[in-house]
C-alpha cells in the first residue's frame, strides 16, 4: 500500500526538520517515551484483564548500527495494527502548514503540546524513518516507511514479537548522533529515571586488554527514582545516596523537602539545600523538572520562584506537558499553582526546622541565609513567612530573631531621636578595633558579611519601624548613636585648623581616594587617630557592584574621614610641639591674616549695605585683592605646617598606624612604617 501522509502541504517535513525543537536530540526522548508509553499502556490492559497473553520481560531497547546508520528503538507493548498507523502516523492534525508557521514561527516548542507530533521528531534528524510493529491483538504485522516526503509505504511484514521499532536512518548532517558515547550520554539524560527499564546494549567488564560485552543487559535507568517512593519509606541515607550519584562533586547536602501533592495539582519531588562553598557557586539550573518521569528541562525559573532556583533536586508534574514554552510556563495557571505551593512548602520546612532543632537551624544559618535572604529580597510575600525565622548573628556568634533582637538592644540603643540604632560589622577581624569599642559602650554589634547583607540593610530599614543600621567603623563611637550627652571641650578654631592641616598635607594620594580630616575630643582612654568611611556613601558605592543603574557611584572616589582625638596625649604632643616649633615663622603670617581678614570683615560689611548696580568695580577690586592676600598668606602659613608634618616622624607614625589598622597600608609605605618603627623602639 501507497499513500500521502494527511498534511494540506508538501513543506511539512521542512517545518519539522528545522521548527519542531530548538534542540534536536529531543528527539530520542519521544521516541523512546513513546516506547515506555506503549509499554506502560500493556501492563494497564492486562491489569483490567484486557491482555490475557503474558507479559514477559518488558524493557524499552535502543541499538546502534554505525555501519548502517541506523538508532532503533523497540519495545514490547501495545504495538499498532494497520488501522492505528492510519490513525495516529498518517494524519497530522494541521488545519494548514501556513496558519502552523504564522501561529508558531517564534514559539515552535509548543507544537508538541498541540498536536501530539512526538513520532515525527525523528524526521529532524532522520532521512528515513521505519516503522516495523506487531499489535497485542490478532492483526499482522506492519512495516511503514517514509522518507521524509508525505510520501509513505505500508505493507504487512513478519515479526516474531508484538510490538513497535522505530528504525530512524540518520541523516548526513546528523552522523554525530551515531556516536555510541554521545547516544548514551543523551539517553541517561533524558531517560534516566523512565518507569520501564531502558537497554542500551550490554554492560561491559575488563578482559585480556579491554572492555567487553557482558551476557547483562546495560540498564541505563533507575525505574522508581526517589520522588516516586513515599517518604514514611525513605531513611536519611536514601535522600543522601540520591543527591550524591545526581551531583557527584557536591558536599552533603544540608536538608532537603520532600514534595507530594495531589490536588489541586500533582507534583512529586525532592529539594535539596547544597552547602554552598563560596560566592556564586550559587550554580542556577541544577533543579530538573520531568514529566512522568520523562526529563523536560534543567530551566526551571519559570516553575520554581527566582530564589529556589539555587536549590538542587528534582520536580516532576503530568501537569506540566512533556514539550513546555516559556510564554506557556509564563501564563499557565497550574505553573503559578506550583511555584506558590513549593515557595509555601519550604517555608513550611525552614519554619519547622527552626521551632524543632533551633540549635541545628543555627549551626547551618551561614550555610542556608543565601537562600532566605534572596528570597526576601526578590519575593514580597516571603518575607512575610521568613521573617519569624530568619536569624541575625552577633559578634559573638548568638543568634536573634527580629523581635528577639529588638528587645536585646532598644534599652541602650536608641539615639537621641528614638531611633533603633543596629550596628554591624562585614568584617570581624579588620574592623576588630571599632568592633570592641562599641561593646566597651555595651553595645551589640551584629555580623553581616554575606554577598547579599548590603541590600539586606536596606530592606529592613525599610520594614522594621524608627531603625537604622549603621557600619561600625563608620564613625567614632560617640557620633554611632548620638544621645544627649555632656559635650566635651572642644580646641579652638585656630588650634584644631593647625592640626588638621599638618596631618591633611601628609596623607597618602591615591587614585579615586580621598581624606578628610577634623578634630574631635573624643576622652583620653580613645584612639589618637581613627579612620572612618561615610555609611551611606559606601552603601551607595556596595550596591553599585550589584545594580548597574547605580554604576556612577562607583566611579565616585572612596571618601574617608581622619578623626583626630584631641584629648589623646600622643595628639596634644604633637600640636604643642607644633606650635612650640612653628611659633616664630608662623607670628608675622598670623599677624598679617589677623589684619587681612579685619580688612575683609569691613569691606564685605560696606558692600552688604549697598545694592549689586551701586558696588564701584574699584570696590569689586579690593575686596578680591583682599581675598587674594588672604589665599596667598594661608598657602604660607600651609606650607609652614606641611614642612612641619614631614618632618615630624610621629605624624606619619600615627597616619600609618590608622591606614593599618584599616587595612590601606602597602607596598612601600608599609615597609617605611616598618622601619620607622624598628628606629622608634631601639
Amino acid at each position: 500500500m501507497q499513500g500521502n501522509i494527511g498534511v494540506t502541504t508538501e513543506n511539512i517535513f521542512p517545518v519539522i526538520k528545522k521548527f519542531l525543537y530548538s534542540d534536536h536530540e529531543i528527539f530520542l526522548r519521544e521516541i523512546v517515551s513513546n516506547a515506555v508509553d506503549a509499554t506502560q499502556k500493556l501492563k494497564t490492559y492486562a491489569g483490567k484483564g484486557d491482555f490475557k497473553g503474558e507479559l514477559g520481560e518488558l524493557k524499552v531497547s535502543v541499538s546502534l548500527d554505525k555501519e548502517a546508520g541506523t538508532i532503533t528503538v523497540s519495545d514490547r507493548g501495545i504495538g499498532m495494527t494497520a488501522d492505528e498507523i492510519e490513525r495516529y502516523i498518517n494524519q497530522i492534525a494541521f488545519s494548514g502548514a501556513n496558519d502552523f508557521l504564522d501561529k508558531y514561527k517564534d514559539d515552535a516548542n509548543a507544537i508538541i503540546g498541540h498536536f501530539g507530533l512526538g513520532f515525527y521528531s525523528s524526521f529532524m534528524v532522520s532521512k528515513q524513518v521505519d516503522i516495523i510493529t506487531k499489535s497485542y491483538q490478532d492483526a499482522p504485522a506492519q512495516k511503514w516507511s517514509c522518507d521524509g516526503s508525505p510520501s509513505y509505504t505500508l505493507e504487512e511484514t513478519t515479526k516474531a514479537d508484538r510490538g513497535t521499532d522505530i528504525v530512524m536512518h540518520i541523516d548526513d548532517d546528523c552522523k554525530d548522533f551515531l556516536d555510541k558515547a554521545k547516544l548514551e550520554g543523551l539517553l541517561k539524560k533524558y531517560c534516566n529515571f523512565m518507569p520501564v527499564p531502558v537497554v542500551f546494549g550490554k554492560k561491559q567488564e575488563w578482559k585480556d586488554g579491554s572492555y567487553q560485552d557482558t551476557e547483562d543487559d546495560n540498564v541505563i535507568n533507575s525505574t522508581d527514582p526517589i520522588w516516586t517512593t513515599k517518604p514514611t519509606e525513605l531513611k536519611d541515607e536514601h535522600y543522601k545516596q540520591f543527591y550524591q550519584a545526581r551531583y557527584p562533586m557536591q558536599d552533603e547536602p544540608l536538608f532537603w523537602i520532600h514534595l507530594n501533592v495531589d490536588y489541586p495539582f500533582n507534583l512529586t519531588g525532592v529539594l535539596y539545600f547544597p552547602k554552598i562553598k563560596n560566592n556564586l557557586d550559587l550554580q542556577r539550573n541544577k533543579i530538573q523538572l520531568y514529566c512522568n518521569q520523562v526529563f523536560v528541562t534543567d530551566n526551571v525559573e519559570n516553575i520554581v520562584p527566582e530564589f529556589l532556583t539555587l536549590l538542587h533536586g528534582v520536580i516532576d508534574s503530568p501537569d506540566i506537558p512533556l514539550n513546555v514554552s516559556r510564554s506557556y510556563l509564563q501564563s499557565d495557571q497550574n505553573v503559578k499553582k506550583i511555584s506558590s505551593y513549593i515557595t509555601k512548602k519550604v517555608s513550611d520546612r525552614l519554619q519547622s526546622l527552626f521551632k524543632q532543632e533551633r540549635s541545628d537551624f543555627e549551626k547551618k544559618w551561614d550555610d542556608i541565609k543565601i537562600f532566605i535572604h534572596y528570597g526576601m529580597l526578590s519575593q514580597e510575600d516571603f518575607y512575610d513567612k521568613a521573617k519569624n525565622y530568619f536569624l541575625l548573628k552577633d559578634t559573638e556568634g548568638k543568634f536573634f530573631t527580629l523581635e528577639e533582637y529588638e528587645t536585646l538592644i532598644k534599652e541602650n540603643q536608641k539615639n537621641k531621636d528614638d531611633q533603633l540604632i543596629y550596628l554591624y560589622t562585614t568584617d570581624r577581624e579588620a574592623q576588630y578595633t571599632y568592633i570592641q569599642s562599641a561593646r566597651d559602650k555595651g553595645y551589640s554589634v551584629l555580623v553581616m558579611d554575606g554577598q547579599l547583607d548590603t541590600p539586606l540593610v536596606g530592606m529592613l530599614e525599610r520594614k522594621l519601624e524608627k531603625s537604622s543600621f549603621t557600619r561600625v567603623d563608620s564613625d567614632v563611637i560617640d557620633r554611632l548613636i548620638q544621645k544627649e550627652e555632656t559635650k566635651r571641650e572642644l580646641l579652638d578654631a585656630q588650634r584644631s585648623d593647625k592640626l588638621s592641616t599638618i596631618f591633611r598635607t601628609q596623607m597618602p594620594k591615591t587614585d579615586k581616594t580621598e581624606f578628610h580630616v577634623e578634630v574631635q575630643a573624643l576622652g583620653a582612654d580613645s584612639l589618637p587617630v581613627m579612620i572612618t568611611q561615610s555609611e551611606y556613601m559606601r552603601r551607595m558605592k556596595d550596591m553599585s557592584r550589584l545594580q548597574p543603574g547605580m554604576a556612577f557611584y562607583g566611579e565616585m572616589p572612596d571618601m574617608y574621614n581622619l578623626v583626630l582625638n584631641s584629648d589623646a596625649a600622643l595628639i596634644k604632643a604633637v600640636l604643642d610641639d607644633s606650635e612650640a616649633q612653628t611659633e616664630e615663622s608662623l607670628k608675622p603670617i598670623e599677624s598679617e591674616l589677623k589684619g587681612l581678614n579685619a580688612r575683609q570683615s569691613v569691606l564685605r560689611q560696606e558692600q552688604d549695605k549697598k545694592k549689586p548696580e551701586d558696588i564701584t568695580q574699584e570696590e569689586k577690586d579690593d575686596l578680591k585683592a583682599c581675598g587674594d592676600a588672604i589665599s596667598a598668606e594661608q598657602e604660607k602659613k600651609n606650607a609652614i605646617l606641611a614642612e612641619y608634618g614631614k618632618n615630624n616622624e610621629r605624624v606619619h607614625q600615627l597616619i600609618d598606624l590608622a591606614l593599618l589598622q584599616n587595612g590601606m597600608l602597602r607596598g612601600e609605605a608599609l615597609t617605611r612604617f616598618v622601619r620607622r618603627s624598628v628606629e622608634l623602639i631601639k
